[in-house]
């Protein structure tokens, strides 16, 4: 009884502690939605060796695209996605017998940026009505948001101007640079590019405007969890300590540190973005998804049509390893 007490007793800081490093990794092949400076904290939890730390291997690919991830995790192409939350909520409500959970986030807000193709002294959203608007693609959650945050300000992107949704995500940012519209939403690195290059103006940041959500979320099928809670709770792990780090770390640093994943950019331009997000809060500054952000995500796809019935936030997330590592990881 006395062992069986101590064992229970040490579990939460068996659970928080690092990887023995004598023993063999174990793999975990994660597929990310898409390359962006916007999931810092991954590459830094992979660059500066927490995961490593943890005991894992992390084997990273990048599926591109919300629908292919998923299709990629279903199939058991990959252990964990990371991907929009609204994701998870298409998959339930299709009847899935083995949902996709959420258990660690990492972005907290919408990563795209209005920007114009004219400078703007000063600007009012009033400005696009009756204007083309380059968007992205119908159902995603940048789009999703895009629509929330014009309707917040009294513009129906039906009716006040001419919606562009049908270009891929990789040519929206040439389609702006060759002509297509007079206003885009786009992603960093794009938007401080075309600043610095004078081919466009960031005017609005569409993260700040459409609040607190659980943008980008590390997710996995219940089975998954379910068999793997060590592993499951190491990652988490890693994933906090990167959160911790990044709040901390001087911005040229950050940079620097994931610069590998970006060989085309220029590693200022990888600091400016690193200190727009975090300057707006769109990194998470710990893995667990909040019960209000979870309805909130919900209320932008009733927005824009997109949900036909609501999920309860109990059903598809599960905070216990983000709620260990806040507790035990230093």
């Amino acid at each position: 009884m006395q062992v069986m007490l101590c064992c229970i007793l040490l579990l939460p800081l068996v659970l928080a502690s690092c990887g023995d490093g004598n023993k063999e990794l174990t793999v975990v092949r994660v597929g990310e939605v898409t390359r962006s400076i916007f999931y810092a904290p991954q590459y830094i939890a992979i660059e500066q060796g927490y995961f490593a730390e943890e005991g894992l291997d992390v084997e990273l690919t990048t599926t591109w695209g919300g629908d292919k991830t998923m299709t990629t995790l279903l199939s058991g192409g990959i252990d964990v996605a990371l991907v929009g939350s609204e994701t998870s909520i298409y998959v339930y409500l299709q009847g899935s017998d083995d949902p996709v959970v959420n258990f660690a986030q990492l972005t907290q807000t919408d990563g795209t940026f209005l920007v114009s193709r004219q400078e703007a002294n000063s600007f009012d959203w009033e400005q696009l009505k009756g204007s083309t608007f380059l968007g992205q693609r119908k159902g995603g959650m940048p789009q999703m948001a895009g629509e929330f945050t014009l309707k917040q300000h009294g513009i129906d992107p039906q009716e006040d101007l001419e919606l562009i949704q049908h270009i891929d995500f990789a040519n929206i940012a040439s389609s702006f640079a060759s002509g297509t519209g007079d206003y885009v939403q786009l992603f960093e690195p794009q938007a401080t590019v075309f600043e610095m290059e004078g081919k466009g103006y960031v005017l609005a940041s569409f993260g700040v405007e459409s609040g607190l959500l659980p943008y980008t979320v590390f997710m996995s099928k219940q089975s998954y969890i379910e068999q793997n809670e060590v592993i499951v709770q190491k990652f988490t792990n890693a994933v906090y300590r990167a959160q911790q780090w990044l709040m901390e770390a001087d911005t040229a640093e950050a940079a620097k540190v994931i610069s590998p994943y970006f060989e085309d950019t220029d590693t200022e331009v990888i600091r400016l973005v690193i200190e727009r997000y975090r300057d707006q809060d769109s990194y998470a500054l710990h893995p667990s998804i909040d019960e209000a952000e979870w309805n909130r995500l919900q209320d932008v796809m009733e927005e824009a049509g997109e949900l036909p019935k609501r999920v309860d936030h109990a059903i598809l997330v599960n905070n216990q390893y983000a709620e260990n590592a806040v507790e035990h990881v230093k």
